[in-house]
């Protein structure tokens, strides 16, 4: 129905694609008896993933197929390996979600219940506003100690009153909902939970003591694992804001995170976005993820005197915190003057759009920073 509407909600909700959806599952890797999470369900389209997800990993050769949706082919599972107690857990244990919307709650119910979750409460709730205690949680049958997996999209560039934020989730004086969303889900997952999170662009450079204090508790008390950085035109035609990714373990400290450069998503980045393509770096680029461990060494032994030709790279710790604990992809990439000489010049002009997207970052923090001060 939103496909179709093709236009932002009036609370700022629009579609997230499927296929994004599906790779940032894949990343995070939900597994069975682990609580799943969607503080801002929508449709329930991460929770959907995750069940399909799931259901995928826990099915024989035999009990899979391969789907197409929006022109895309993907494998799918009935999940024959799993037991009548894990189904029940499914069905009444594992997924949670709310929305402020009670339109998208309804939306949600009715997405849960077609494919077999019709015991999945989405609550209507505004998790920024409201905080519930364990006594509260318990009355209404959510875990009482985090969540293992929390997957969302939460509203870019929203304010809310400042009066109306509850402690919990406060990061110095914003009110920009993208950082106290990000806020409220590393203080919800359990311990060692896994967060993967569609953020706006600002959210890994702008200047701000808030942006800037996120980045830090995020490197400094957890691991921060990978940022996938999105092309812009994904969110088309509701938006054209450049976004990213943030995998994160809650826990621990990071000691390096994994770029992973995305310049095609297998559809046509125009106004529309929904034109198939061939050329797609997202399987690839989960992959690497999924082997990082290789990957970081081949990254250690690299010919700092050749250029740097993989669409993924590394920074560890040090480094970022010389840079404000700026988190964009862009700023780490790996340059060498043989590179620069015959690089394709699309990639060039990707890079200068992604440049001139963090100045007017930049500005616009500052601006919402000087007007709260004022105020």
């Amino acid at each position: 129905m939103l496909r179709q509407i093709r236009q932002a909600g009036e609370l700022g909700q629009f579609r997230t694609p499927r296929h994004i959806i599906r790779a940032i599952v894949d990343l995070v890797d939900p597994k069975i008896d682990e609580t799943i999470y969607d503080p801002a369900a929508g449709t329930a389209g991460f929770l959907v993933a995750a069940f399909e997800h799931i259901r995928l990993a826990n099915s024989s050769p035999n009990a899979r197929e391969i789907a197409e949706f929006e022109g895309k082919k993907f494998e799918r599972g009935f999940g024959d390996r799993l037991n009548q107690a894990q189904w029940r857990k499914l069905q009444t244990e594992t997924f949670y979600g709310n929305d402020v919307d009670p339109k998208m709650v309804s939306l949600a119910s009715m997405n849960l219940a077609l494919r077999g979750l019709p015991d999945v409460r989405i609550l209507k709730r505004n998790v920024l506003t409201t905080s519930y205690d364990r006594q509260a949680k318990a009355e209404r049958g959510l875990p009482l100690d985090g969540y293992n997996v929390i997957l969302a999209n939460p509203p870019f560039s929203g304010r809310i009153d400042r009066d109306r934020i509850v402690d919990d989730v406060k990061i110095g004086s914003t009110t920009a909902t993208e950082l106290l969303f990000v806020k409220y889900m590393m203080d919800n997952l359990a311990e060692g939970g896994r967060c993967g999170v569609i953020v706006p662009e600002g959210v890994l450079f702008g200047s701000t003591g808030a942006h800037k204090e996120l980045r830090r508790i995020l490197m400094q008390n957890n691991q921060v694992e990978a940022v996938l950085s999105l092309p812009g035109g994904v969110f088309q035609p509701y938006s054209g804001v450049k976004t990213s990714v943030l995998v994160v373990t809650q826990g621990g400290q990071t000691e390096r995170v994994m770029f992973l450069h995305v310049s095609n998503d297998g559809f046509k980045l125009d106004a529309n976005h929904d034109q198939p393509i061939e050329a797609d770096d997202l399987p690839g680029l989960i992959a690497a993820f999924n082997s990082r461990e290789d990957r970081w060494a081949d990254w250690q032994a690299r010919d700092l005197d050749q250029p740097w030709t993989e669409n993924w790279w590394f920074a560890d710790t040090a480094v970022i915190e010389h840079e404000d604990w700026n988190l964009s992809a862009s700023r780490y990439r790996p340059e060498t003057q043989k590179a620069v000489e015959h690089r394709d010049p699309r990639e060039l002009l990707e890079e200068l759009q992604d440049d001139v997207t963090t100045i007017l970052g930049d500005i616009e923090a500052l601006a919402i920073e000087l007007g709260e001060r004022a105020q």
